[in-house]
């Protein structure tokens, strides 16, 4: 929903922490979530490990809303419903996210969030298709051959953006 970036983001950076290089991580060098492979992408050059750890959340900040928030059309998507879909990009790119998206929808999945996923995330109930979302999410998740290693964090993570969202699809609109 059109405002909730912020709070989106803030939700999303609480679950990513900071700098990382776990060597069973495929992402490798992270930090705030970024992977240095995106960074260089977002910036157009390559970067060291030095500018990895020294990112701050107004550096990504403007990573996050184009490359995810935006590309998932989080703005069009009901309140809360924003949330678990901009979580997914961020962890399992755009394309899943809208997948998981039209999954739960129960319509066409090309992965393109576009005026029909929309129209349908529009008329449905919010709080259920939160749940419908975070459930098909994790049993993505769990079908990863990295699931042993990252299952826990991952399941804890997408128990505690089920609770933000709907929290977020329930609460009284502000004028």
């Amino acid at each position: 929903m059109i405002g909730n970036f912020l709070e989106c983001l803030r939700e999303v950076l609480r679950h990513e922490g900071g700098y990382v290089n776990h060597p069973a991580d495929p992402g490798g060098m992270t930090n705030l979530g970024v992977t240095k492979r995106t960074w260089e992408a977002f910036k157009g050059r390559e970067v060291d490990e030095s500018t990895m750890r020294s990112l701050t959340v107004d550096d990504v900040t403007p990573l996050y809303r184009d490359r995810y928030w935006a590309a998932v059309k989080a703005d069009s998507l009901p309140s809360g419903v924003d949330l678990a879909v901009f979580d997914i990009a961020v962890n399992s790119g755009q394309k899943r996210a809208g997948m998981i998206l039209q999954q739960a929808l129960g319509v066409s999945q090309d992965g393109v969030i576009g005026p029909r996923t929309i129209q349908a995330a529009s008329i449905v109930h919010a709080s259920g298709l939160i749940n419908d979302i975070c459930d098909a999410r994790l049993a993505y998740l769990k079908s990863l051959h990295h699931w042993p290693t990252f299952g826990k964090g991952w399941g804890r993570r997408v128990e505690a953006v089920r609770k933000k969202a709907v929290e977020m699809a329930t609460r009284p609109a502000t004028p």
